[in-house]
């Protein structure tokens, strides 16, 4: 049902990822990376907590989750970190593609076009980074992730001089977006024991 759901909103909407960059915090750093991993609940806790609080939160985030999903979560902001700091210095994985890398992991492979409108297919695991970030070259990279038995495109668009910007995929194309992102966000990065862990989040309120 949960998926269903997310399908019917994948035909309205290109990605919660997307919607989301609109509220997307700035100070908090801890709260910026993991940001979209939240589930709604954990951010609306999160937002009404004190400092001290938030400490907790954080604590208790990573203990809810199997530690294979923390290592994950390491291995993919290591690759953030240098591949995307051209667009944010200061918060690399704050950038639209960074946030689908964070979200789903390395596409099944990346399709560029330059301006004179050569195509490219390249994998994120070639040894050569063929799709460095050299935007007088390039104009739109689309990332495809499987799906099964569909697959699910994000395009970005290159904004001079350094911003790669998520762009409206076609309706056959996005119509599973949301439901991609729904799976990553609960069965990626989603707690083990959910209502224990809520019933956690609760009493993390009396904390001053």
């Amino acid at each position: 049902m949960r998926l269903r759901t997310a399908f019917i909103l994948g035909l309205i909407s290109f990605g919660l990822v997307a919607d989301l960059a609109s509220d997307l915090p700035k100070k908090d750093v801890w709260y910026t990376q993991h940001y979209f991993l939240m589930q709604d609940y954990e951010r609306k806790a999160y937002k009404n907590l004190s400092a001290n609080g938030r400490l907790e939160f954080q604590k208790l985030y990573w203990e809810a989750r199997p530690s294979a999903a923390k290592e994950e979560f390491d291995l993919r902001m290591a690759y953030i970190m240098p591949k995307f700091k051209n667009e944010n210095s200061a918060q690399p994985w704050n950038t639209d593609r960074a946030r689908v890398y964070l979200l789903n992991g390395r596409p099944a492979d990346v399709v560029w076009s330059q301006d004179a409108g050569n195509n490219a297919a390249v994998r994120f695991n070639q040894p050569r980074d063929s799709f460095s970030e050299d935007i007088d070259a390039k104009t739109h990279e689309v990332w495809t992730y499987p799906f099964e038995p569909q697959v699910v495109k994000y395009h970005f668009s290159s904004s001079p001089p350094n911003k790669w910007v998520q762009v409206q995929p076609s309706a056959s194309e996005g119509r599973y977006l949301q439901a991609l992102e729904l799976r990553s966000r609960t069965q990626t990065w989603g707690p083990t024991d959910e209502e224990g862990y809520k019933a956690k989040l609760e009493r993390l309120k009396a904390i001053k």
